[in-house]
């Protein structure tokens, strides 16, 4: 186009009308940006309905409908528990606001029919997402317990749609315990967004738990047969209730067909439930085998080999076990972000103190008792109660907790619902490892070979030149320094206290004196072996029949075969 120049007067009207004429070779400017905004008309118009759709989705889950609030605030029973599970059916975060609200004593009705949640002075309104002050003429919902127990199962059930897989399944596991028909189409949400595979199968068991109340027999009877795979132990009692005769001769369960398979499930859970009880104690059998492996493993030493009766032995687990404690709070002070590692700094640590103690102990009183066993005996019994009275000086009498690093806590499932916790798998290996390490040393290292020429024959290991008096000192402590390893796996498994070590210290003379004196091979088949009958003995007799029917074999056993399972060889044993 032309640019117009404007005039005044009546040269405006002298303006030819060609000037205002529009020319075909103008559109070569203009359609390019016609075109570019057309092209953007669509955008701009989807991202505004976009925007308005966001709006109404945010505004609509603002709030909760007040029709299904008001029930709560009733005083009929069956609405307000039927209100609760609509409610927890919603699965969004004003549902369990008001859900922990009535589990917590928080919710809040006032004479106008509305509910409140009540926090300090502050009033939220679920029903238009408004926070206000709270009014004066508001009183708290009252909870009875049936109400209370549907509330925390609903809230457990709004945990099956958390982030965290620990969390679904703690919740999934709390659903199975008491699940209940209601439940179901939450639990149905659920599954339809589950990925988990093992959490999608206690999911199926829920909702199989559930339907065993279903008016339907076909429905009864597929829930039982689904049952038929689980390995939950508490549906034991809720099946064999199914089976149950009423005096006037009808049973609980009305279908035949739904209590012939009731039978095959309770069959199978039955088989299943013995064969994970009978794996379990032999996994603990093994465990406590371990433990009692790491306290007897120093005595074998100490006593099997050296001949000197320790009762202050099971003083040194504890030292070890307080050295881990001592390890562990270094850490936590100091290196906070490297506080699972406190245990490779404790193992070596607990090993030297406990083979210094050893050491001092030999150097300063044992020497002077060798061939007096009588003396040994009350000698060490009177430092065991010294070092105790020194140890509840230091630290209290009361028990210190030393925890397990991360990657010690928890355990693996196996079988459906046996868990075998890390901690006690790692110190089964830890015992192993321990074993193999003594051996290597007794067997394959020059203080070894002194150790077995001194215990064999000392006159003649003296004679060749063996410093006899120095070989003790070492394998005491040696002895000692392994009771203080056992003392960093007993802090694994339990609360560390003064008197830690008086409960393994006949457990283990038992297992020396059963495997045989001095052997290595009969102590870690003795120690194992006790275990085993301890764990399978106390469910049947009680723990303390179970200890005394142990020391009875023992005592009988020692006096058909003196020398136990695996008697020293040598000329002269000392």
């Amino acid at each position: 186009m032309r640019r117009i120049k404007y005039r005044s007067g009546a040269d405006v009207r002298q303006i030819r009308e060609a000037d205002f004429q529009f020319h075909p070779q103008d559109l070569q400017h203009v359609l390019p940006a016609i075109e570019k905004t057309m092209k953007l008309l669509p955008k701009l118009f989807a991202a505004v309905l976009n925007t308005l759709l966001l709006a109404a989705c945010v505004h609509a889950q603002a709030a909760i409908d007040a029709t299904l609030l008001k029930p709560l605030a009733g005083d009929d029973p069956d609405a307000r528990i039927a209100a609760v599970i609509q409610i927890a059916a919603l699965v969004d975060d004003d549902a369990r606001k008001i859900l922990t609200a009535l589990d917590t004593d928080t919710l809040y009705a006032t004479p106008a029919g509305d509910v409140l949640i009540i926090e300090d002075t502050d009033a939220y309104n679920p029903a238009t997402g408004k926070t206000a002050p709270a009014p004066d003429d508001a009183e708290g919902i009252s909870v009875n317990n049936r109400l209370r127990g549907v509330v925390q199962a609903a809230l457990s059930g709004l945990k099956l749609f958390s982030d965290d897989r620990n969390a679904r399944k703690i919740a999934a596991n709390e659903l199975l315990k008491g699940a209940d028909p209601a439940q179901i189409p939450l639990i149905n949400k659920a599954l339809e967004k589950e990925s988990d595979e093992e959490i999608k199968q206690i999911l199926l068991q829920v909702v199989a738990t559930a339907n065993l109340q279903s008016p339907d027999a076909d429905q009864r009877r597929a829930a039982v047969k689904t049952l038929a795979s689980t390995t939950n132990a508490n549906l034991k009692s809720v099946l064999e209730q199914m089976l149950v005769k009423n005096p006037d001769g009808t049973y609980n369960e009305p279908s035949e067909a739904v209590r012939i398979e009731v039978v095959r499930t309770l069959t199978a859970l039955n088989r299943h439930l013995t064969i994970t009880e009978f794996v379990g104690k032999l996994f603990y059998g093994i465990s406590l085998g371990s433990v009692l492996l790491l306290a007897a493993l120093g005595l074998a030493i100490t006593f099997g080999l050296m001949g000197i009766i320790n009762m202050a032995h099971g003083e040194m687990l504890m030292i070890g076990a307080y050295t881990t404690y001592l390890c562990q709070l270094l850490f936590r002070n100091f290196f906070p972000e490297a506080i699972d590692a406190y245990l490779l700094v404790a193992l070596p640590a607990a090993f030297i103190v406990t083979g210094a103690v050893g050491i001092l102990l030999e150097r300063l009183v044992i020497r002077w008792l060798y061939g007096r066993p009588l003396e040994t005996l009350l000698c060490t019994w009177g430092i065991s109660l010294m070092l105790m009275q020194t140890v509840r000086t230091i630290f209290g009498a009361q028990n210190v907790e030393v925890a397990n690093p991360s990657w010690m806590s928890g355990g693996v499932t196996v079988l459906g619902s046996l868990v075998l916790s890390y901690n006690r798998i790692v110190i089964i290996f830890f015992a192993l490892f321990v074993v193999l390490a003594v051996w290597l040393i007794l067997n394959k290292t020059r203080l070894g070979l002194f150790v077995r020429a001194v215990t064999q024959n000392r006159r003649m290991a003296d004679c060749v030149g063996v410093s006899t008096g120095k070989i003790d000192m070492m394998t005491f402590g040696l002895g000692c320094g392994i009771a203080g390893l056992g003392g960093v796996a007993l802090s694994q498994l339990g609360n560390v206290g003064p008197d830690l070590g008086q409960g393994y210290i006949v457990d283990s003379f038992m297992v020396v004196v059963l495997g045989g004196v001095g052997n290595l091979a009969g102590t870690v088949i003795a120690a194992f072996g006790l275990g085993e009958v301890n764990k399978f003995l106390e469910p049947v007799a009680g723990a303390v029949l179970a200890k005394i029917a142990i020391l009875v074999f023992i005592i009988i056993f020692i006096q058909k075969r003196p020398q136990g399972l695996f008697a020293l060889k040598g000329r002269s044993v000392e």
